[in-house]
């Protein structure tokens, strides 16, 4: 017989205060501090990348030129030319640079930033 438990924390892991919400109480951390712990995530993975591709992955973004298809994991992305659409993970993309592997594309790169703020 397996019984699965799952671990509340009544404290915040990275400040030390008092949780008071059902959310925070879950995941361990309060608002401020979730804030702070997924901008210096995006922090880590925009110091991974060009900048210029970083650039291009925020306008992405902004744009609305991404949308989350299945939770946070995969991603539909419209290509630059604002027909053609790609499916895109932290992991790999289905356009033609994607697909070769030899460099990640920018599309890669927004799916990556969106999947760490989820």
């Amino acid at each position: 017989m397996n019984a699965t438990t799952t671990h509340q924390h009544s404290n915040c892991l990275r400040c030390g205060r008092a949780l008071r919400s059902p959310k925070s109480v879950a995941t361990g951390y309060g608002p401020t501090c979730t804030r702070k712990v997924k901008a210096a995530a995006k922090a880590e993975v925009v110091s991974q990348y060009k900048a210029h591709l970083v650039a291009k992955a925020e306008e992405l973004i902004e744009q609305g030129g991404i949308i989350a298809l299945r939770g946070h994991r995969v991603f539909q992305v419209v290509a630059s030319n604002g027909i053609d659409t790609y499916k895109a993970a932290p992991q790999g993309c289905t356009c033609a640079a994607g697909l070769k592997g030899k460099h990640v594309c920018y599309h890669r790169i927004a799916a990556h930033i969106l999947s760490l703020a989820a």
